[in-house]
């Protein structure tokens, strides 16, 4: 009976980090070039059980197998879709959006003050006063040598579909798409960055730029909000199950072998 309390405690674990996945999608339904992620499940690896201490089987020192148990489910891996989302028109420059495979290299500053390269599919970019291009949030887009990008902020500046940047007709500068033969290798960092890991390959991206155009979200709200529904109402199940065993232990201590 026991058994049956810890199946459904397992079952109840798994819904709600399938929940918290969900969640976190339908947060960032309005973050530029987010990549919606889902939740997968494992079965527990089966066991033997066995009987020991019958005396019955005319043996205290004999275990007996009762075959094989499966304790429940566990949480598995969470895996990224990388799938393109639509494209949003904004006539802004430096807005820029990839449509194809590929990531845009980012000089990353983390607060200990290391810098480090870090990947996205976010392209809203504006011009410093100094006239460097960076993100959001103040960090360096870098070019096809890794440097940082710095444009004349006097002049006005057209970029092609491979991410040459020019200005008065002038070629000043090319931005960085970088890709990956595995995306397996690659780990959410957080501030929608991602970070290749050990084992890694770069490969030649084949994403072209497109200038006045944003990257949308991935995440589907309808889908997620139907998932939500049944994710919710599996979790309930097994609230109930345990509701259910719960009723009958107490039957078990309290009313079973009572003199009466």
């Amino acid at each position: 009976m026991l058994k049956g309390l810890y199946t459904a405690y397992t079952g109840m674990i798994n819904e709600q980090h399938r929940m918290d996945t969900m969640t976190n999608n339908l947060a960032n339904v309005t973050t530029t070039g987010f990549k919606k992620e889902g939740a997968t499940s494992q079965a527990f690896e089966d066991i033997l059980t066995v009987k020991i201490k019958d005396a019955s089987m005319g043996s205290t020192r004999i275990a007996q197998p009762l075959g094989y148990d499966n304790p429940g489910v566990k949480i598995g891996e969470n895996y990224t879709d990388y799938t393109q989302g639509s494209f949003r028109i904004t006539d802004n420059t430096y807005d820029l959006a990839l449509a194809g495979e590929g990531f845009f290299a980012i000089e990353y500053l983390n607060r200990a003050g290391e810098s480090s390269t870090m990947y996205t599919r976010d392209g809203q970019f504006t011009l410093t006063r100094e006239g460097y291009l960076v993100t959001e949030d103040g960090d360096y887009v870098l070019d096809t040598q890794n440097r940082r990008i710095r444009l004349n902020t006097l002049l006005e500046s057209r970029i092609t579909s491979d991410g040459t940047i020019y200005q008065n007709e002038t070629a000043v500068a090319r931005i960085q798409v970088a890709d990956f033969d595995d995306y397996n290798y690659l780990e959410k960092y957080g501030e929608n960055f991602y970070r290749p890991v050990e084992g890694a390959r770069p490969t030649n991206a084949n994403a072209e730029i497109k200038s006045g155009y944003l990257e949308m979200s991935n995440v589907n709200i309808v889908s997620e909000m139907v998932n939500m529904i049944a994710v919710t109402r599996q979790y309930e199940s097994n609230q109930k199950v345990i509701q259910t065993y719960d009723d009958s232990l107490e039957i078990a201590v309290t009313q079973l072998g009572r003199l009466q």
